[in-house]
């Protein structure tokens, strides 16, 4: 983390989210009125082909240029949820289950899991299209966090979430639980405040 603050340490919204993670990490932030919206209006879909250049030795997707399509999408899709310029903060979870071999049909599905004061968690699945089917088959899922910011560079704050689906309420919930932890891996937050995240290991 240390590191990471260091390669920010300009970026004043990054700054600001570790600053502030640990007043915003429960639901009841202040979104001052702001009408609540769904995933739904968040839904960023691209749809790409695997080139030769960008595949590795065996002609499959390198990983970093699937990280980089995952990551427009949902930087795409927060955007969408909160009308404001926005930054990526931390990836916090990237899942390869299956290889993308060239000339796949690549599909990125993006939407906003959760918004807290400023910054929004963004789920991402992936899924190749077979040529011949048209069917789908999942292999890589990945959770990123964005901070929207204003002209300055300076945080403000977003919409709340409304989940519709048991998908997305599942999705909204674990965001709770993930904030949680990764403010007790940082040091910001004592293992005994988490209460979500305990609940999970007390009967």
């Amino acid at each position: 983390m240390k590191r990471l603050g260091f390669l920010f340490k300009s970026c004043n919204p990054f700054n600001f989210l570790l600053k502030s993670s640990q007043e915003n990490y429960l639901c009841g932030v202040n979104h001052y009125n702001m009408k609540t919206k769904t995933p739904k209006e968040s839904l960023t879909i691209l749809t790409d082909i695997v080139l030769p250049g960008e595949t590795n030795p065996l002609n499959y997707l390198f990983g970093g240029e699937l990280l980089a399509r995952m990551d427009r999408a949902c930087s795409i899709a927060a955007q969408r949820h909160s009308r404001r310029i926005v930054v990526t903060a931390s990836v916090n979870h990237v899942a390869f289950s299956k290889a993308v071999p060239v000339g796949s049909v690549v599909i990125v599905e993006a939407k906003v899991s959760r918004a807290f004061s400023s910054s929004m968690e963004v789920y991402a699945d992936v899924w190749i299209e077979d040529r011949e089917s048209g069917e789908k088959i999942k292999v890589n899922e990945g959770i990123y966090t964005f901070v929207a910011v204003d002209n300055t560079g300076s945080p403000v704050k977003v919409p709340p979430l409304q989940p519709e689906t048991e998908t997305e309420k599942q999705r909204y919930d674990g965001a709770l639980r993930r904030k949680q932890l990764s403010l007790i891996l940082s040091g910001k937050m004592k293992p005994n405040e988490a209460a979500e995240l305990k609940a999970l290991f007390v009967n």
